[in-house]
């Protein structure tokens, strides 16, 4: 498979490589989805090169996307979505991360949200090796976050946990919750080095006892972080196009994903918000590849590792 994910990049062959097993680990699932599938190709036509934050990011979104996906049909859409296009992409390795609140579509029941999660993947992609994530916001007001989290974890379903929101933001709060997370065997994650900085990224791992990094771009701008997160195989789970139209990063050209590679630090590359970017896994190869931000052989190798997920 080697031999022919390389051949398939240095031809320019989107198709060919769509039939190479990957990996999606960052990947917001109810922005997982193909834009033709969830919305129409008419769409990409006001999807900007770049948006200036996140804010104006979230304006397009709810402009363009959110009218065509209300309530528990619409939820169910951008889910199955998700599903169909890691299946059209060649995603063996999956993980999808669902927000606590769209429990709301399902009477306010967990059982009743799982259940249908399991449903669509069943129905669309069944032979996936799929790691359900449950994300959680960032808030001072933790006490409800312990609770329901002592709910889901009852469960025994989601097989890892993210925190999103302002990344620039302590997390110490987090601590308890992470902790049974980690009891619990879960995959261990955090948004964070996306906005914040290199410290942030070090202080968050540490805090948290993180196995992997949503992001962390900005580790780039410490050679003794970098260093550090290599040295304890902390993975940073890489977006490439959102980091570009994020405006986090210049250009595909400038990316830092090329310097934190080369210091040995684990990372992968994902799609982020698939509904927005409009970047499947198979396009980030090729975008880094035709770039010449890393070569055939080395972008394999970040293949391989986002395959070895534990």
């Amino acid at each position: 498979m080697k031999e022919q994910f390389i051949s398939y990049l240095q031809n320019n062959d989107i198709d060919g490589l769509k039939k190479i097993s990957k990996s999606d680990l960052h990947n917001h699932a109810t922005r997982g989805g193909n834009i033709d599938y969830v919305v129409g190709s008419n769409i990409t036509k006001t999807l900007p090169i770049k948006f200036n934050d996140l804010n104006e990011m979230q304006e397009w979104y709810n402009m363009n996307i959110k009218p065509h996906c209300i309530g528990k049909q619409g939820f169910i859409k951008r889910i199955e979505g998700a599903f169909l296009q890691a299946k059209e992409d060649g995603v063996s390795v999956l993980t999808l991360s669902f927000g606590i609140g769209d429990k709301i579509h399902f009477n306010n029941s967990f059982d009743e949200y799982i259940e249908n999660i399991e449903k669509i993947k069943e129905k669309i992609f069944p032979q996936v090796l799929f790691i359900p994530e449950i994300s959680m916001g960032r808030t001072d007001d933790i006490k409800p976050e312990e609770y329901i989290f002592d709910e889901i974890l009852s469960l025994d379903y989601f097989k890892a946990i993210d925190l999103v929101g302002d990344d620039t933001q302590p997390v110490d709060n987090y601590k308890n919750i992470y902790k049974k997370a980690k009891n619990k065997g879960m995959i261990l994650k955090a948004h964070v080095g996306e906005f914040g900085d290199a410290e942030s990224v070090r202080k968050a791992v540490d805090m948290l006892e993180l196995d992997q990094v949503q992001h962390g771009i900005n580790a780039v701008n410490s050679v003794e972080i970098m260093k550090w997160l290599a040295a304890n195989k902390v993975q940073l789970n890489i977006c490439p196009t959102s980091n570009v139209m994020l405006n986090r990063v210049n250009s595909y050209e400038t990316h830092p994903i090329v310097k934190l590679f080369s210091y040995g630090i684990p990372v992968t590359i994902n799609t982020d918000d698939m509904l927005i970017f409009n970047q499947s896994v198979s396009n980030e190869y090729l975008n880094l590849y035709n770039r010449g931000i890393l070569s055939a052989e080395e972008l394999n190798e970040i293949r391989e590792k986002g395959l070895s997920i534990y």
